[in-house]
C-alpha cells in the first residue's frame, strides 16, 4: 500500500488536541444524550442511550485523561467502575466529588487496581487507607471547580476528564473551566426524563455559548459533537464523516 492508499481515521482530529502536551490543566467533558437532549428516563435509567460506539468513545478519552472525575449523584445511580476496558489503554486516576460522603465505601471505582483515588469530601470516615480524601481543612473553597482542577493539577493530573453527572458538568461549563465539551447525540427520543445541562439561565441568545464544534458521525448513527468552548464559532459545525 503506498502513502496515498493509507486509510485515514476521521476521529484522530477528534483525540489530538487532548493528547498533545500543554503546560496547563486541559479539561473535557462528555456527555451522552437522546435527540431531545435527556441523559437518562425519569427513573434514573442510562445506560444504553449512546450505544456500543458511544461507550467506546468515553472509553478511549479515559484511556488519554490523567483523572476522571464525577459527582456522588453518577456513582449513586450507575455505580461506575471509571476503568478503561473497551479498548486499549491504561486506566486513570479516578476523583468523585462528594462532599458529605455519601458514597458507599463498597462502591466500584473505591475498588484497589492499581490507579490513585481521590475524594472530596468532608466526611472523613470509612474510606481506604489508599484514597486521598480532600476537603476544606486544606482549601476552604475547594469544592468550587477551578479549585478542584488545581488540586489535581497540583497532584500531577493535567489532562481530566469531567465524564459526569449534568448538575457536574453544568457547573464546570458555568464556572468557565471547561475546555472543550463532547456531546454524543442518539438517534433516540425519550419524551421526558433528566436534561443534560442545566446552566445559568440567560435573558438573550447573545447570551449563549456558541463554541466552534465539528460534527463526526459515529458507525452505529450516534453524532459526536466536539465544541471547543475557549473558540467562538464563526459559522455552522463542520462536519466529519
Amino acid at each position: 500500500m503506498n502513502r496515498r492508499e493509507i486509510p485515514v481515521d476521521p476521529l484522530a482530529a477528534l483525540y489530538e488536541p487532548i493528547i498533545r502536551h500543554r503546560p496547563s490543566p486541559f479539561v473535557i467533558a462528555q456527555l451522552g444524550q437522546s435527540l431531545d437532549g435527556r441523559i437518562a428516563t425519569p427513573t434514573g435509567k442510562s445506560r444504553d442511550i449512546n450505544g456500543c460506539c458511544g461507550m467506546d468513545h468515553l472509553h478511549r478519552l479515559r484511556a488519554i485523561a490523567d483523572v476522571v472525575v464525577v459527582g456522588v449523584g453518577t456513582v449513586l445511580a450507575d455505580d461506575p467502575q471509571l476503568t478503561t476496558r473497551r479498548v486499549p489503554g491504561r486506566s486513570p486516576a479516578r476523583a468523585v466529588i462528594d462532599p458529605s460522603g455519601r458514597s458507599s465505601r463498597q462502591s466500584r471505582w473505591l475498588r484497589e487496581d492499581g490507579c490513585r483515588r481521590i475524594v472530596f469530601s468532608e466526611n472523613a470516615h470509612g474510606w481506604p487507607d489508599e484514597v486521598e480524601r480532600i476537603g476544606t481543612d486544606h482549601d476552604p473553597a475547594i469544592f468550587e471547580p477551578a479549585r478542584l482542577i488545581a488540586a489535581l493539577a497540583a497532584r500531577g493530573h493535567r489532562t481530566v476528564l469531567v465524564e459526569g453527572g449534568a448538575s457536574t458538568i453544568s457547573r464546570f461549563i458555568d464556572a468557565g473551566v471547561v475546555d472543550r465539551l463532547h456531546v454524543c447525540l442518539s438517534p433516540i427520543i425519550l419524551g421526558s426524563g433528566r436534561p443534560g445541562l442545566d446552566l445559568r439561565p440567560i435573558d438573550e441568545l447573545d447570551d449563549a455559548l456558541r463554541p466552534r464544534a465539528r460534527t463526526y458521525l459515529l458507525d452505529d448513527g450516534n453524532i459526536l459533537y466536539d465544541c471547543d468552548l475557549r473558540s467562538a464559532a464563526d459559522g455552522g459545525a463542520d462536519v466529519v464523516s
